[in-house]
């Protein structure tokens, strides 16, 4: 899949860039052990520089789990990538006996990328 960007200047001059795809980088927020106390836990994964629009981003908790989440809407960088970000929130018992959580950004037929978390890794 070839994606182009193109800017047009003062005459009618139309600069062609050709970034293909390019995925994004996946940073994941994890949940304070004050906040683990409380009852509940959110998870935060924040997608960054990725080309074109249209990823989808969100949670898988354990290896088949359905795609959930509220997605951000993205947001166009000047240097024409796009960022967005995907949160979850859990109760702190659920998020303990996952056996993992994951964030998943994904487009049309390219392979997904993600960044997996076990939580009993993460936990207080």
């Amino acid at each position: 899949m070839t994606v182009s960007l193109w800017y047009t200047f003062g005459g009618g001059t139309k600069l062609i860039v050709d970034l293909g795809v390019v995925p994004p980088s996946l940073t994941v927020l994890l949940p304070s052990s004050e906040e683990q106390d409380q009852g509940n836990v959110a998870l935060v994964c924040l997608a960054h520089r990725g080309f074109p629009g249209g990823w989808k981003l969100g949670w898988r908790l354990g290896a088949r789990g359905a795609l959930q989440g509220s997605q951000s809407l993205e947001v166009l960088e000047k240097d024409g990538h796009y960022s967005w970000s995907s949160s979850l929130t859990l109760p702190t018992d659920q998020w303990r006996k996952a056996g993992s959580v994951t964030c998943e950004a994904s487009l049309k037929d390219q392979t997904p990328i993600t960044h997996t978390l076990e939580p009993h890794h993460c936990s207080q």
